[in-house]
């Protein structure tokens, strides 16, 4: 099951056939602030099957992003679509939930197919769920790993306790935000002279800090 944002500026009606999907879906308007304040996903999908305009402003603030795009389009807005949109692929509104399906997987693996994080002398290899330390792998639990990969893919940036469980533990989990704190203790304990990575910051929360060479 993917994690998939869709950027609209409909209540309504964007891709219908998702709904019959065992996908997670957060739904945000078509916004720059939207943008800037979106959850870590698989896939983003931006709805331009109405405002071709507004649609090319948001995926070219998404281009650079590791996430892939997938771009929704009425049956008269392919030829307005040009290589410096900056989107993975393209799907018609209409599209039946077996394409659309299809085209989640094939996008979002893609995300799954990058290299390892290599900052501040950690590595951290996606593919081989396996993280070092200056050449050293250190035995970390799923979890702790997950949490290491997300702050590490997202340097300095500032995640709340809650954003954690939400993006680490996933919207079912019931747990507090204690564990986040547990968790994060366990974290700096294994990374040893390389614990500073992971930052707090008073009263918000945590993020994953460069540490010069």
């Amino acid at each position: 099951m993917a994690h998939v944002v869709i950027f609209t500026r409909r209540d309504q009606g964007v891709l219908p056939s998702i709904e019959l999907l065992e996908h997670r879906v957060t739904t945000l308007p078509g916004t720059a602030a939207a943008v800037a304040h979106a959850p870590d996903a698989d896939l983003t999908i931006v709805d331009g099957a109405v405002e071709l305009a507004a649609a090319k402003a948001i995926c070219r603030l998404l281009d650079g992003d590791s996430t892939p795009v997938l771009l929704v389009l009425s049956e008269g807005g392919f030829t307005a679509v040009t290589a410096d949109w900056g989107v993975d692929d393209i799907v018609l509104d209409s599209a039946g939930p077996a394409e659309l399906e299809a085209r989640i997987r094939l996008a979002s693996s893609r995300r799954h197919k990058a290299g390892p994080i290599v900052t501040s002398g950690l590595s951290i290899d996606e593919a081989s769920y396996q993280a070092k330390v200056d050449g050293k792998p250190i035995d970390l639990t799923y979890k702790e790993f997950e949490l290491l990969r997300f702050l590490a893919s997202h340097p300095a940036r500032v995640f709340t306790r809650e954003q954690l469980l939400s993006e680490v533990w996933g919207y079912d989990y019931f747990g507090g935000t204690r564990t986040v704190d547990v968790h994060v203790r366990r974290l700096r304990a294994k990374l040893g002279d390389l614990e500073s990575v992971i930052g707090t910051v008073r009263g918000v929360g945590y993020r994953f800090e460069l540490v010069d060479e």
